[in-house]
């Protein structure tokens, strides 16, 4: 048993393996970037929205 284990721990990596990790691995800092800007893109649209809000005149009370 042991003799098997080291022969499995000696082993090169499987190279498809390695590709695979790397484009996940790429895969995954390309969606946490779309995701900070969409909430950048969101925080942008409600901070306007607010902003927008504020410049709105009030009718006055009579």
């Amino acid at each position: 048993m042991a003799k098997a284990l080291y022969g499995h721990i000696g082993q090169a990596p499987d190279k498809r393996l390695l590709e695979e990790v790397v484009q996940l691995r790429a895969r995954v800092r390309n969606l946490e970037t779309e995701l900070a800007e969409l909430r950048s893109r969101e925080d942008e649209i409600e901070h306007g929205h607010v902003e927008e809000l504020m410049r709105l005149q009030e009718p006055a009370l009579t």
